[in-house]
């Protein structure tokens, strides 16, 4: 069976896709990997989706992903190992389960992953203390202490959420000033359980088992000092998983996929869409937008 096109990725952007890919009558199949829904699923309120004055993060994803069945798109829960062009017009896209699934036209939403600090203890602790999701584990953490790393909308964001469980919330960031909307920030500051430990990053985290304290250098000085925590929260930015695509499409520095406004890559048949491409601003409606924009590339592609 060969489809007209197969989109990897089922959140925000693949599942618009999907939507629109049916909507005009392609032969549509969404591979969603282990977690279908994206990094959207560990928001555990979205305030900012038209419609909706808010509404949970799983709960959103789930409409995208029903909605997008619900049309005929088929649906597969399987990680997208390779994706390779084997000849004109056709294109295979292989699986961790074994599966080979072949189409006309890709459409590449594979989205993001949290960035890792990279400093000592972190792998060690990952699910003992050290967490990237305040959906997830806010709730392990009530009455007890956290710190949160990150300046951007993510951190801020979370660390209000976290106050919903924690005692006090220390915020740790590498600038004097943070990269976020102003809403964001003016929601933290005038949080009463939030503090700032600003010009600093986390050097270590230690514990006998269950993560304790982390060792915090403030960079003008070079002081370090020791945080006793029961939880760290890192969000510091997010990496494409592209993996699968160094020999496919053309990826920029970040190894995000490069694609003009059409959504389309440097291979013919190629789309992407969502955080996985190479822009500015990541947003669930610009990754809406996004796999809206591929869905129509995709059908006036195959169309000529």
């Amino acid at each position: 069976m060969i489809y007209d096109v197969i989109i990897i990725g089922a959140g925000a952007a693949g599942c618009s896709s999907a939507i629109y890919a049916t909507r005009y009558a392609l032969k549509t199949l969404l591979v969603g990997g282990s977690l279908p829904g994206g990094l959207i699923t560990e928001a555990l309120e979205v305030e900012n989706y038209p419609g909706f004055l808010k509404i949970g993060g799983r709960e959103l994803a789930h409409n995208f992903l029903e909605q997008a069945k619900s049309l005929g798109a088929e649906f597969v829960s399987d990680v997208v190992t390779k994706v390779c062009n084997v000849e004109s017009f056709r294109f295979s896209v292989g699986t961790a389960g074994g599966k080979t699934y072949f189409s006309k036209s890709v459409i590449l939403a594979m989205g993001t992953t949290h960035k890792r600090l990279g400093v000592m203890g972190e792998k060690e602790f990952e699910g003992r203390g050290v967490s990237y999701c305040a959906t997830c584990d806010g709730d392990f953490f009530t009455g007890k202490e956290v710190v949160v790393v990150g300046g951007g909308n993510s951190a801020l964001e979370e660390a209000v959420a976290l106050t919903k469980y924690a005692t006090k919330v220390t915020i740790v960031h590498q600038f004097n000033q943070f990269q976020a909307f102003e809403h964001a920030i003016q929601e933290a500051t005038k949080n009463p359980k939030i503090e700032f430990v600003m010009e600093s990053e986390l050097r270590g985290f230690y514990g006998n088992g269950q993560l304790e304290k982390v060792v915090i250098e403030h960079l003008p000085t070079g002081n370090k000092t020791e945080h006793k925590t029961d939880g760290t929260f890192i969000f510091v930015g997010y990496q494409p998983n592209t993996e699968s695509l160094v020999d496919l499409v053309q990826l920029n520095n970040r190894n995000e996929i490069v694609v003009d406004n059409e959504m389309k890559t440097n291979i013919n048949g190629v789309f992407a869409a969502g955080d996985c491409i190479n822009k500015r601003y990541r947003q669930v409606t610009t990754a809406v937008a996004e796999g809206t924009i591929a869905a129509l590339s995709a059908s006036e592609y195959l169309r000529n």
